[in-house]
């Protein structure tokens, strides 16, 4: 039976000796290689590195997307910790769906659906009460109060991803992962975006994890993960954009 050290709760996941390959021989792919890494209860993590470096896989398996050949994910939610790794798909479905809230790229937002639906779909998944005051709150604050009734044809690109970034929100998950939430979004409203994210930490009081490759967009964060070759090279706390953005140069080369 594995143990935990009381020091984990102080952390949203923590992630042993995770190991990935895809494909075999000559053209196998390793993108994770006995990683390690603590992600801190209440705080935004970027996750940065070049190109098949193994970010988008780290995040996939983090939450639970994706299983690791080797090594353990664990979750540290308010009922206690949930290992991950090993669950049956109907359990690790029930866990995602409880725990752990998405922001895509792609939006994916249910088109015959109306925003408030799509933001509440979580919560009604799990038969869970929602918490209107929250619900209110957070969509007042996505300037979205006017859209609930909207179905995403009826919304534009950026105010399709702040109702992404509600029902993140308003499920109240042990921890969010954003997938280049940014990526499809001009420069204004990814940097609100950016600063709803900010604001579901500071205020919130969310975990938030993020994979992006903006220097920009990292620079928001608490902290920013470094990978190169699934491994982690350096972990950097509050860089600023042009220290990120040298660094990704370095790390191209």
């Amino acid at each position: 039976m594995t143990t935990h050290t009381p020091v984990a709760a102080l952390d949203a996941v923590t992630a042993e000796h995770l190991s990935k390959t895809y494909g075999t021989g000559d053209a196998a792919v390793r993108p994770l290689r006995d990683l390690s890494l603590r992600i801190p209860n209440a705080s935004f993590t970027a996750i940065m590195g070049p190109s098949g470096s193994g970010k988008s896989t780290l995040m996939h398996v983090l939450a639970g997307l994706d299983a690791p050949d080797s090594g353990e994910v664990i979750l540290h939610t308010a009922e206690g910790p949930v290992a991950l790794t090993g669950l049956s798909d109907k359990t690790l479905t029930a866990a995602r769906r409880d725990h752990i809230g998405f922001i895509f790229q792609a939006y994916n937002l249910v088109p015959a659906m109306t925003a408030e639906e799509n933001i509440l779909l979580p919560a009604s998944l799990g038969g869970r009460s929602v918490d209107r005051n929250l619900l209110h709150t957070v969509t007042r604050r996505l300037g979205l109060t006017d859209r609930l009734h909207h179905r995403p044809a009826e919304l534009s690109g950026g105010q399709q991803q702040r109702v992404a970034v509600a029902r993140a929100l308003v499920s109240r998950p042990t921890v969010i992962f954003a997938d280049e939430p940014t990526g499809n979004l001009d420069s204004r409203t990814g940097a609100e975006v950016m600063a709803l994210l900010r604001t579901a930490v500071d205020e919130f009081s969310q975990t938030v994890v993020m994979v992006t490759h903006d220097a920009a967009a990292a620079a928001q964060a608490d902290r920013t993960v470094m990978l190169a070759d699934g491994h982690v090279t350096e972990t950097l706390e509050k860089p600023s954009a042009e220290h990120l953005a040298a660094r990704m140069i370095e790390a191209a080369h």
